[in-house]
């Protein structure tokens, strides 16, 4: 019995040592990267959206569908790089700010994509279970945009 009791109290203390280590370690600030050492893309986590190379694949731009794209992209990731930046905008209101972007950057894809390459785009840009990969199934972010009106 003594054994068992030992035993248990030895996988107890090493469990409580796991789970306070990667506490600890979440909350670490030396193993973030700096304001200037942003992921990829520009963004952060799970803000990221397929490149210009990944649609240009996926949806078979065109040569003139190709800088159009572009420059909906890039204005995007400025826009969501400058709202980062301000520290005066947090919480909800920052939420609500990144849907407006993402609803203005869907509405600006519509224009320059056929229905069928927009079918594909709003199936690649889905929110969580996209990209299996870096950033993929953020694990309940902002939900998706909503598409806009059909004319």
């Amino acid at each position: 019995m003594k054994s068992t009791k030992t035993l248990f109290m030895a996988a107890l203390i090493a469990v409580s040592l796991f789970a306070g280590n990667s506490a600890l370690m979440a909350q670490d600030s030396t193993n973030t990267p700096p304001a200037t050492q942003r992921p990829p893309g520009g963004m952060r986590g799970g803000m990221r959206g397929p490149t210009i190379e990944q649609l240009t694949t996926n949806l078979s731009l065109t040569a003139d569908q190709i800088p159009k794209v572009t420059a909906v992209l890039d204005e995007q990731k400025k826009k969501m790089a400058d709202l980062m930046a301000d520290d005066s905008v947090q919480g909800q209101d920052r939420r609500t700010k990144m849907m407006e972007i993402r609803t203005d950057v869907t509405a600006k894809m519509k224009d320059i994509l056929t229905d069928d390459q927009f079918a594909k785009y709003q199936k690649l840009t889905q929110r969580g279970g996209r990209r299996g990969g870096a950033g993929g199934g953020n694990g309940g972010g902002t939900p998706p945009p909503a598409a806009p009106p059909q004319n």
